[in-house]
């Protein structure tokens, strides 16, 4: 009897650890086929960037800071390049700054601290939404295309997290707003790279965070 409950006791232990890790691995989220992750949720590897503006905090890249000015645009970048791709994440901006974005098919300035190429722009610029919108960082340095003010309004989850989601292909690019198409655009220009790195940006003035998260991307 007493070795009968013995093997009783070493079978619930078995149950217990297999439905324990079962549980564990049913709350990862799962990506969607073709995908794979840019970010494992604790670290920042395969991304480069000033360490003082760029952190992991509660599963987020958090970018900026509530505790002072931001003194100049950060970035921080995948080391690896990307040039045809559908990329998916998730966002939120909090503090009085409320500006923020993602850059794509972009490259470092040499001895800079900022980045040239396209962003989807995220927060309020001129007085009004931009979550959404294509500009053109360092480089043009203008605004290519935006949605309607109205209805970005309307789509926005305003303090809280949106999903924003980049698909470029040759030399078409499409912005989208929690499944919302915000931008269309082809670039006429032959003269705009169509491949480049990926970063996640703070832009400089008053005390702000930009939260990133789910970052993950489909090469095409």
């Amino acid at each position: 009897m007493k070795s009968c409950f013995q093997n009783a006791g070493s079978l619930c232990l078995v149950l217990f650890f297999f439905l324990g890790a079962s549980s564990a691995i049913a709350q990862e989220p799962e990506l969607e086929k073709g995908f794979k992750s840019l970010f494992d949720g604790k670290t920042l590897d395969g991304w480069e960037g000033e360490e003082e503006y760029f952190r992991v905090e509660d599963g987020n890249i958090v970018a900026g800071t509530l505790k002072k000015k931001i003194p100049v645009n950060q970035f921080l970048c995948t080391e690896k390049q990307y040039e045809n791709f559908e990329l998916i994440l998730e966002a939120k901006i909090r503090g009085e700054g409320n500006n923020a974005g993602i850059q794509f098919r972009s490259k470092r300035i040499p001895n800079d601290h900022e980045v040239s190429g396209y962003q989807c722009d995220m927060g309020v610029a001129w007085k009004r939404p931009v979550w959404g919108a294509l500009y053109d960082e360092s480089r043009r340095r203008k605004m290519l295309a935006e949605g309607p003010p109205e209805k970005v309004s309307k789509w926005l989850k305003d303090g809280d997290w949106n999903e924003m989601k980049i698909l470029a292909k040759g030399n078409h690019v499409q912005l989208f707003l929690n499944g919302k198409l915000t931008v269309d655009y082809k670039e006429q220009s032959k003269d705009i790279p169509t491949r480049g790195i990926i970063g996640l940006q703070i832009h400089s003035g008053p005390p702000t965070e930009a939260l990133y998260r789910k970052i993950r991307i489909r090469e095409l």
